[in-house]
């Protein structure tokens, strides 16, 4: 009985230290998986940064051939000053198109950052909303956390969005914190109508608002949305609003 005692602790014992080196295998997979995704991720963004369009002056429209070549499904590039949110912007025929997919069209667990599919192409809607994952060491959307923090909000206020057509400088005048199901920031139709009750949902909701600018709003106004996923409670999502400025437009435009 004794022998037979001591296999089995012995046999316990093996099937422990199994278990415990399966679990570190499986932790140092995913380590390593992890960086995959991002190390794939980062490898994207610098060789889209070859192709970033770069108008010649603030009068003629950038040029996005080499972009489009890559993808035709590319309709902007967007940028945030003192951050690391600098990349193309694609839109699919729905809004699970990109979402793990990078701008080559092959899978990516990054995804990319995409213009929801009910937007005009062009930006001519009052409101036009960029999606773009959240990921650690500033990836896609990470670095919109950056405006959830008082000071840095209040001191970085500027970006660039860039489309076929032409420029908008980007005036950042509201981080908020909202849920997933938002009526206001997650359908662009809802812009389409009562603009005074889509202003007063913004301003009842942001987490903070630049007053100068809010007080500029107007039916005339288009405002730009980037939202990712944040992890206050559950489905919560960080969101970005920017005033954009148009510099110049094409006249097919009618601006």
């Amino acid at each position: 009985m004794r022998y037979w005692i001591r296999g089995l602790n012995a046999l316990f014992s093996l099937v422990v230290l199994l278990c415990f080196f399966v679990v570190v295998a499986y932790a140092g997979y995913a380590l390593w998986d992890n960086s995959q995704v991002y190390a794939a991720a980062e490898n994207v963004r610098d060789e889209m940064l070859q192709f970033k369009p770069q108008p010649d002056s603030e009068e003629e429209a950038p040029t996005f051939d080499e972009l489009q070549a890559v993808n035709p499904d590319v309709c902007a590039w967007v940028t945030l000053d003192h951050t690391n949110i600098d990349h193309p912007v694609l839109q699919g025929a729905d809004n699970l198109s990109y979402i793990n997919r990078d701008v080559y069209g092959n899978f990516s667990l990054a995804g990319s950052i995409f213009l929801d599919s009910r937007n005009d192409s062009h930006f001519s809607d009052p409101y036009s909303l960029l999606y773009g994952h959240h990921m650690e060491n500033s990836g896609m959307f990470g670095d919109l956390d950056l405006y959830k923090d008082a000071a840095f909000f209040q001191e970085n206020r500027t970006g660039l969005l860039m489309t076929p057509d032409g420029v908008y400088d980007l005036e950042i005048f509201a981080c908020l914190l909202v849920e997933a199901s938002d009526g206001y920031i997650f359908e662009p139709e809802a812009w389409q109508g009562d603009l005074e009750s889509a202003f007063a949902h913004i301003k009842e909701n942001a987490m903070y608002l630049r007053e100068e600018i809010w007080e500029d709003l107007g039916k005339d106004s288009r405002i730009l949305a980037l939202t990712t996923c944040s992890g206050e409670f559950s489905d919560a999502r960080t969101v970005v609003l920017a005033l954009m400025h148009p510099r110049h437009l094409d006249a097919q435009e009618g601006i």
